[in-house]
């Protein structure tokens, strides 16, 4: 049963509950750096009842389409949203990945890891541009105090986003949960 077959007073009562939560996974999701209208956008797809297309969604949001293609392009590109197909319709519909869990794992691994690869990489042409200059000024013991320093410091940077990426692959192949379970759902009320 949709919220469609329910009287105005009631339907009113779940679009106020449904808003609240709405308003608020939107500004949490800037905390990853989610526009606030797209956390907008992936509320409204959580609590709909059936897959939605891009006019459906601006007509909800009061948005336009492009508007709400570029925030569907931002929640596939982080797997917080599916493409899916269905009988008949010519348009393309969208509905949100359910498991909390998994739109977590996704995200971070495609934020964070791409940011550790660079991360590495500089410090890795870094640390090869310190030693060429130490070679080519070996004489100079005080330049050769600071690059020792500043390699010491890049080498501990490194070794950081190793151990991140073992953080990420953690993630990515579940083995978080081994440490950290996930939480049942709470009981209803």
């Amino acid at each position: 049963m949709g919220l469609y077959h329910l009287d105005d007073e009631r339907q009113a009562a779940v679009h106020k509950i449904r808003k609240r939560v709405i308003e608020n996974i939107g500004r949490n999701m800037d905390l990853y750096g989610i526009p606030l209208s797209t956390g907008h956008l992936y509320g409204l797809l959580y609590f709909a009842d059936k897959p939605m297309n891009l006019d459906e969604m601006g007509q909800e949001m009061k948005m336009s389409k492009t508007s709400m293609s570029t925030g569907v392009r931002t929640l596939l590109d982080y797997k917080m949203v599916n493409k899916v197909w269905e009988k008949g319709s010519r348009k393309d519909l969208y509905e949100v990945e359910y498991d909390w869990y998994q739109s977590f794992v996704d995200f971070f691994d495609i934020k964070w890891r791409k940011s550790v690869e660079s991360n590495i990489m500089v410090l890795r042409k870094a640390l090869d541009e310190t030693e060429k200059l130490h070679k080519e000024h070996e004489h100079d013991e005080v330049l050769a105090a600071v690059l020792q320093e500043d390699q010491a410091k890049m080498r501990e940077a490194v070794a950081y986003y190793k151990w991140l990426e073992r953080l990420i692959d953690t993630f990515v192949d579940g083995d978080i949960f081994n440490y950290v379970p996930k939480e049942p759902p709470e009981g209803k009320s």
